[in-house]
């Protein structure tokens, strides 16, 4: 069996959570279907966001939920295959409720930026040319 990573999120729309996710590139997927309480989004074959409303969330801990407008919990790094395809998912994320981080931060052989989605979790999309990278 293929291994595969399943990271789950609180959001507090999950509809709108979807929307954001579609257009950033992931998709939904459909063996996982949750209705109101929650979605599957993939990125690429081995990692799933599992999105869940705060009521479905809070069945899976016994903690309170963070913030993340207020406090980081997590960051994601989401590997893309060149400059422009980070640009691609940075306007996206901004046109479909996220919010810039911070801009381009270029370091000749690694080209990030960093948005949160319309829940605050964090997420910095990045280019790497291995021939660049300094010895």
């Amino acid at each position: 069996m293929t291994q595969k990573l399943f990271i789950s999120l609180p959001v507090s729309n999950v509809a709108a959570s979807v929307a954001f996710y579609e257009a950033i590139g992931m998709t939904r997927d459909e063996a996982f279907p949750g209705g109101d309480s929650g979605a599957a989004m993939n990125w690429g074959d081995a990692v799933c966001f599992m999105l869940s409303s705060h009521a479905a969330f809070g069945s899976l801990t016994s903690k309170p939920i963070a913030d993340t407008h207020k406090t980081v919990a997590n960051l994601f790094a989401l590997s893309m295959d060149s400059r422009d395809a980070v640009d691609a998912i940075f306007r996206a994320a901004l046109a479909t409720g996220g919010r810039e981080v911070h801009g381009v931060e270029d370091e000749g052989f690694m080209y990030s930026v960093g948005f949160e989605d319309p829940d605050g979790h964090g997420f910095g999309p990045f280019h790497m040319d291995m021939a660049a990278m300094p010895a």
